[in-house]
């Protein structure tokens, strides 16, 4: 399909429903010349849950557009921020990760072999991205450095030089994964313009970063892997998932902080194509969306009633998760999910 799009229609999947783009004229250029190198990054912590398919829908946006897509699985960082993942369970996590994710992925129809997995310490511990990191030490501030990971890295008020590294490593990735652009969450901004300032003084291109709006959870925060009534986890049952979104923040009328409209506009609607609100006959009957602003306005207008919402959700989710709890039935996954989430 990517062979038929012309520049223009290859940047509009690239960067639809994106919150900011940093380089837009840069990747413009590449896109007339070539096909564009994007990595996505994740530190292998918490249990990714269903918020995850905001970027994998991005994935595939990237995909359709002919990219080539790298998988970061960050390990070392997930130790740098805070400890997080503690290094014995790290090799598990990792693993964890990677089924999880590319289950995910097969879910939501992306072919895998278009993609690339990698390994945060396959290549961060050579000897030359090693003399990087002591390079780029050398050169960026203390202030910068803790700036730059305010919203990624987790605050503590004696904080560790760990998390003043991890800015930097995730800047020196760009240049030692081979890439055009970074996606991430726009609460990386900081560590991408961090990445800009100083892959340059290291004799390093200047990358194009690509970031996605921080998406309410369902009680109407940013949804976390550390909070458990804000997010659905990708193995919840279906009564789980039926319970949780009972409990979702989603007030008629009310489009703001609204984490179950946000699943319609960044996952159901761009994975699915349309949603499909089922009502009784004496409201009008069923009606299917194909585009988020008029699903928006009804909702506004109160002729979308938040149970109908809900319930519409729930059976996309649903379609979304079975396939993952299916795959992740197996004794071997049971086994590694137990051995890399000990306490959950």
């Amino acid at each position: 399909m990517a062979d038929q799009l012309s520049p223009d229609e290859k940047l509009q999947l690239i960067t639809r429903n994106l919150q900011e783009v940093l380089g837009e004229e840069k990747l413009k250029q590449l896109l007339q010349e070539r096909e564009l190198k994007v990595y996505w990054g994740t530190a292998t912590t918490g249990k990714p849950h269903v918020a995850y398919f905001v970027p994998m829908s991005k994935l595939a946006d990237f995909l359709k557009a002919g990219c080539e897509v790298t998988i970061l699985f960050a390990d070392l960082h997930a130790y740098l921020d805070n400890m997080k993942a503690p290094w014995e369970l790290l090799e598990l996590r990792v693993k964890y990760y990677e089924q999880i994710i590319k289950a995910m992925l097969e879910s939501i129809g992306v072919p895998l072999e278009k993609l690339k997995f990698i390994k945060g310490t396959d290549f961060q511990l050579s000897r030359e991205y090693t003399l990087d990191v002591y390079r780029l030490s050398s050169m960026v501030t203390e202030h910068d450095a803790k700036k730059a990971g305010t919203e990624v890295v987790k605050q503590v008020e004696h904080p560790l030089l760990s998390a003043l590294l991890y800015p930097g490593l995730q800047a020196l990735d760009e240049e030692y994964l081979k890439v055009d652009a970074q996606f991430g969450g726009v609460d990386q901004r900081k560590i991408f313009t961090l990445a800009e300032k100083y892959l340059p003084s290291l004799g390093y291109a200047k990358r194009v970063h690509l970031m996605n709006p921080m998406v309410p959870g369902l009680t109407g925060a940013k949804m976390s892997s550390s909070e458990e009534e804000s997010k659905i986890d990708l193995l919840d049952s279906k009564e789980a998932v039926k319970k949780k979104l009972k409990k979702a923040f989603c007030e008629p009328g009310n489009i703001q902080n609204n984490g179950v409209l946000s699943f319609v506009k960044y996952v159901v609607l761009p994975l699915r194509g349309e949603l499909c609100i089922k009502r009784d006959p004496k409201w009008g009957g069923d009606k299917v969306y194909t585009e988020f602003e008029e699903v928006e306005k009804d909702f506004a207008a109160e002729s979308i009633h938040p149970g109908d919402l809900k319930a519409s959700v729930e059976d996309a989710l649903n379609e979304l998760l079975e396939p993952i709890r299916t795959k992740f039935a197996s004794p071997e996954l049971l086994q590694l999910t137990n051995a890399a989430y000990p306490d959950q």
